[in-house]
């Protein structure tokens, strides 16, 4: 049985779905999603592979139907997640000399592209916060309702002190909160405490040339960022649902805001029963940043020729909950390992049909110690460990593609399809090969040296060893 770490409790604790849909047991799974005013970079790349390794043990190895809701947030995030600041998608316009819509698809589209390129499975359900603004209002004028909110001359509130639970999430301490929140530069001064958050800004004050805005019972205005999540996360998959994923950087505000409200709304606890949040990525032991010249994409790994399965494979070298410290040196080291498996998955090209042999004990005994170390809290390094193992009991080519294709259902590697492609390439090399061969002793039979020569020179750069007898 999975066992998962749940960042609400601080706990290993066994994984079960709240319901049964249909005869099978489904999980409701929300991600939250980018940002969408600049490229996403390596390391939220290794936060959407941790989900996605989440949820493809969840289905190749629990058994369970995934519906997956990821969000795209095209409004209302301030570059402080404490309401602080200018709207990021606004910043990223201005950045750009474009519109807050050409911006908010143009870095939609090239957030898919690139979790494309690490084979990240996409969500059941991307939805986008500018879609579902009558969804945001609908929970805040309950939150009003119920009286966990308040309005001022410039957004609506959600009262923090009107969630007794609110200290308790996630282990923090309000008072030593209320400390820090002090200590920074607050803006709003109608809030009744520096901890209360906007779930409604309107178009005044510092906001009163807000771009995006929509009409709402308390005028014309534009969502707070931690609505969006409740009233999507709800809208597709209920009031409760089985797992909330993040990552850590989520964990002092933007979570705790959501559990407040959802449950504030609905009555019911937990919101969500689980929660998977993902360590964070340095770059050679610090932080990346535009100034230190050290964010990257996955293209800039693709543009040092590099795969991206490769930075795929470092990722799951290293468990989701530990900061993870990426080098150019450990990506080649990553990719020298992937190297050594395709050259195996090639067999993935070299049989057209194949069908599954009978295993060995060996193996079936392997696959058992695959799945166990991915069901504890998804061990992912040792999963890869004992994925080598396998593959050196194979005894035979078929054993072998059982192996790589069994395993990597989970890995996501791309194995059967990166072998497929190997060994397509290396055949039209050879045919390449021969055919300049061929032609080289057709001049060396019409005694055309010059030629000849050429060819060969071509021939030895590209690797092929000439002998003339």
């Amino acid at each position: 049985m999975l066992r998962l770490f749940n960042s609400l409790s601080k706990k290993q604790e066994e994984f079960e779905p709240f319901r049964e849909v249909v005869g099978e047991m489904e999980v409701g799974m929300y991600a939250c999603g980018p940002t969408v005013y600049d490229f996403a970079h390596i390391g939220h790349g290794r936060k959407y592979v941790n989900d996605d390794i989440l949820r493809r043990v969840l289905e190749n190895v629990e058994g369970y139907r995934v519906k997956h809701v990821q969000n795209i947030t095209d409004v209302g995030h301030l570059v402080s997640d404490a309401d602080e600041g200018e709207d990021k998608l606004e910043k990223g316009a201005k950045k750009h000399g474009k519109t807050v819509w050409e911006v908010a698809k143009e870095y939609e589209e090239s957030f898919f592209t690139d979790m494309d390129l690490l084979n990240i499975l996409r969500p059941t359900v991307s939805c986008r916060a500018t879609d579902h603004i009558e969804e945001q209002i609908n929970l805040i004028e309950q939150l009003v309702e119920k009286g966990y909110a308040y309005e001022t001359e410039e957004a609506v509130y959600f009262e923090v002190a009107k969630f007794p639970d609110y200290g308790k999430l996630f282990g923090q301490d309000l008072a030593e909160k209320l400390i820090g929140v002090r200590d920074e530069v607050v803006t709003e001064t109608s809030k009744k405490s520096p901890l209360d958050f906007a779930l409604w800004f309107k178009t005044f004050g510092k906001f009163a040339d807000h771009v995006m805005h929509w009409t709402s019972p308390w005028g014309e205005g534009f969502p707070g960022w931690h609505i969006e999540c409740s009233a999507m996360s709800m809208h597709y998959l209920g009031e409760q649902f089985e797992i909330h994923t993040g990552g850590e950087d989520h964990l002092p505000i933007h979570h705790p805001n959501e559990i407040a409200q959802s449950e504030a709304v609905t009555g019911k606890s937990p919101f969500a029963k689980f929660w998977f949040h993902s360590a964070f990525l340095t770059v050679d032991g610090k932080k990346m940043s535009k100034s230190l010249g050290n964010v990257y994409r996955v293209t800039d790994v693709m543009e040092k020729g590099y795969s991206p399965m490769a930075l795929r494979y470092l990722y799951l070298s290293t468990h989701y909950r530990k900061t993870m410290n990426f080098t150019w040196g450990a990506l080649q080291a990553a990719q020298n390992s992937l190297d050594k498996i395709l050259d195996k998955a090639e067999m993935f090209g070299k049989y057209k049909e194949w069908s599954y042999p009978t295993i060995s004990e060996e193996i079936k005994i392997k696959k058992q110690e695959f799945d166990r170390a991915l069901e504890d809290d998804l061990n992912t390094a040792k999963a890869l460990a004992v994925f080598y193992e396998a593959l050196e009991f194979a005894k035979t080519d078929e054993e072998t593609m059982f192996v790589i294709d069994e395993f990597d259902k989970v890995l996501g590697l791309s194995l059967p399809e990166e072998g497929i492609a190997r060994y397509s390439k290396r055949e039209a090399a050879k045919s390449k090969h021969a055919e300049l061969i061929a032609l080289r002793e057709k001049y060396r039979a019409e005694k055309n040296w010059v030629e000849a020569d050429k060819i060969r020179d071509r021939l030895v750069a590209l690797g092929v060893e000439i002998k003339d007898k």
